[in-house]
């Protein structure tokens, strides 16, 4: 286990769990923690054996967001406000170009900025109880992490505006259904969700997990026809390098379990 002042990093074989610590607050996302975050995605990246990573917060929240008085201080300085904001970029960039599989799991509050975390993770479980919107502009603020591009994609242009408007909060049920969430489940079984969750991925290629996310990703960078062109360009190279993808087939075949080298 390593223990920072504002993230814990805990592993269990193939998994990492990333709690946040500073529950009194809601877990706000403040440049201490944006820049102890990212350095445990940096960490966990360079772990061969590990294959999902969770997100959760303690307490009441996933994250609130942003520190009041960080923010404070921070617009009256604009070249530390970038540094900040460039920090926030390159952790949420770290986590969407993993190879690693993301969960976010919403236990609580999750607005403005921790909106933004649970938008650059693969896969989101929430609590019944949970709490999720965007919630800047009921502050006067923006979203500066990556909300008002990721949010679009991930639920459509009208309602994201609708969110990024109104600041309305969404129960985890609500979120479900526009898309923001994958699985809501009673908060006393948050961790079984989870627990069947990396189940189901543990027993996939762990290079095909990685080239998937990896695929599905290429949609945000890229038109609908380059994107095709790119899929069979990788897919070419997956099927005939890989020897997953052969296994695959095989086991399948003769029924049985696939033995993956990855």
């Amino acid at each position: 286990m390593n223990e920072g002042e504002n993230v814990r990093l805990e592993r269990s074989g193939g998994h990492v769990r990333l709690s946040f610590q500073r529950a009194e607050k809601l877990n706000p996302l403040d440049w201490a923690t944006v820049r102890e975050l990212k350095q445990a995605v940096e960490t966990i990246e360079a772990m061969p054996d590990v294959f999902v990573v969770s997100i959760i917060g303690s307490g009441r929240s996933f994250s609130a967001g942003g520190d009041l008085d960080g923010y404070l201080k921070l617009y009256r300085e604009p070249a530390q406000f970038s540094r900040f904001l460039e920090d926030f970029f390159a952790m949420l960039a770290g986590i969407e170009s993993s190879r690693k599989i993301y969960v976010a799991l919403i236990n609580g509050v999750c607005v403005a900025g921790g909106l933004e975390l649970l938008l650059a993770c693969d896969v989101v479980l929430a609590a019944d109880t949970a709490r999720i919107g965007d919630g800047h502009l009921n502050f006067g603020q923006l979203p500066g992490a990556g909300g008002s591009q990721r949010l679009p994609r991930a639920i459509g242009m009208l309602r994201a505006k609708h969110l990024m408007l109104t600041g309305q909060l969404l129960s985890a049920a609500e979120a479900r259904e526009i898309g923001l969430v994958n699985e809501v489940v009673p908060h006393a079984e948050l961790e079984q969700a989870l627990d069947r969750l990396i189940e189901k991925l543990a027993d996939k290629s762990r290079v095909g997990l990685a080239s998937a996310k990896h695929l599905a990703n290429k949609t945000l960078t890229t038109d609908l026809e380059a994107g095709l062109r790119y899929e069979i360009d990788f897919v070419l190279n997956y099927a005939t390098t890989v020897p997953d993808a052969t296994e695959g087939l095989l086991a399948f075949k003769e029924k049985r379990k696939p033995s993956y080298q990855s």
